[in-house]
This record gives structure tokens, sequence and C-alpha cells, in this order.
């Protein structure tokens, strides 16, 4: 059961995962406003959440921060951000965080996307805690193949990859879900679980919507066994009982 977890971007994560024995992912300072202002209040309130919770994941801030920014500044910030996470992270008692990967089409050519990520991670994972996993996940990223590029590049355990099979199926996506696996299996640490039409990031329920949520689950328990995943809808109640029905999950209440 420590293989799913549950978004806090649902309003009653906590309650679900400790109603059916799931991990949680605290997404609570995607917005970095939480880190700046009523911190303790805010990783209080985290903490809370977590409480008793075996399994969890940190998803880090994402908003105008990017590895590979041209501006120089803006990469001093994503290194701030990310450290602040870090740190974050572990009085949550979470070693592994998920990041973004910054990739924005018309912005980055794709080399130099690959290649700037691979000097900002190696810089940064110098100073890393020993113990972390990070994880990047894809969402404007047209393919597989710069992710899996740059976590090749680096060449450091503590770097993975996440993918969010949501975002693959966006139109921005020119490759459908299914084929974002394979290329990626070899760093996959996490995958987020998520629905839609094929066109914008709606964060449909697993059981509504064009992608085989089943098919991809079970492509991940393939290639990538030690992968999690973690549910990201604003009421996640539906699609924990998909996965129950599906046999994903055991009914344990």
């Amino acid at each position: 059961m420590d293989r799913f977890h549950v978004s806090t971007i649902d309003d009653n994560a906590a309650r679900i995962a400790r109603e059916y024995g799931l991990g949680i992912e605290i997404a609570d300072f995607c917005w970095a406003q939480r880190i700046d202002a009523d911190f303790e209040k805010n990783i209080s309130a985290a903490a809370e959440k977590t409480r008793g919770v075996g399994s969890l994941w940190f998803h880090a801030p994402f908003a105008e921060i990017s590895p590979c920014a041209i501006d120089p500044k803006v990469r001093v910030l994503t290194a701030e951000r990310y450290r602040r996470s870090i740190e974050i992270a572990a009085r949550l008692g979470i070693k592994r965080v998920v990041v973004h990967g910054g990739y924005i089409p018309h912005v980055y050519f794709p080399e130099h996307y690959v290649s700037e990520s691979v000097r900002f991670w190696k810089e940064f994972l110098k100073e890393a805690p020993a113990d972390i996993v990070i994880a990047l996940e894809n969402v404007m990223e047209p393919g597989p193949e710069m992710l899996a590029d740059i976590a090749e590049a680096v060449g450091d355990p503590r770097l993975g990859l996440c993918l969010d099979i949501g975002h693959a199926n966006c139109d921005i996506s020119e490759t459908p879900p299914l084929g974002w696996i394979a290329p990626m299996a070899k760093h996959l640490k996490h995958v987020h679980l998520h629905n839609n039409h094929g066109e914008n990031d709606l964060h449909l329920p697993l059981g509504e919507g064009d992608i085989d949520c089943e098919r991809i689950i079970n492509e991940v328990l393939r290639l990538s066994p030690e992968a999690t995943f973690t549910i990201e809808n604003m009421d996640s109640a539906d699609s924990v009982k998909w996965l129950i029905r599906k046999g994903f999950l055991n009914d344990r209440r």
C-alpha cells in the first residue's frame, strides 16, 4: 500500500491516506509564498497531515523557476528554492522530492535544455544530502528523451525522473503517455496519476478521460518495479476506488 500516495492538492488527502493506508505527497509548498510567509504555521499544518503516514513525497515549488534558465539570477533562485525544499522535506521526515524539469518550448532549444540542466544538477548535487532522491517531472516536454538524457548524463542515483501521465497526454506532448515509460524506465522513481481528454491538464479521476491508466500502471510496474505513484486529483476518492476495483489496492477499511 506504500506504493500509492495521495497529493495534498486534495484538501482531504490526509483523511483518505489514513482511511485506505496510503502515502502522502505534500504539495503545500508548490506555492513558494508558503515558504516565505506564515512558514511555521504552514509547516505545522503539513506535519499534522503526515503524522503517522509511512510513505511520503514532497513537491517543490515550480512557478518561475527553472534549472536551465538563461538568466543566471533565475538559476540562483532555483537552487535556493530547491535547497529550501530539501530542508523543509527533512523537517517533515521526507527524503524524496519532486521538481519540474523547467522546459519551455520556443524558449529553450532542446540541446540547451539538456546541457544546462546537466550542469545545474551536477553542481547542485555536490552539496545535496547523500540520502536525498530528486525526481524531475515532465510538464511541457514533447517527449521523454530530454529528461532521460539529463538523468543519464548527470549519472547520480539521487537524480531520477517523475512521469506525469496527465502532462504526457496534453496537446503539448508529441508522445502518447504509454510511449514515455520505456525511455524513462531506467531512471523512473515516481509517477503522477490523473486523466484528461488529450488537450488540457484537467487532473480528472483515473476512470475518466482518454488515458488507459490501467495499462500505464501495469507497464510502469513491469519496467520500473520500484517506482511509486501519487494520485493528483482535487478529489481523490474516485481514483482510490478505481484503483481498488482494478486490483491495484486492497480495501483495508
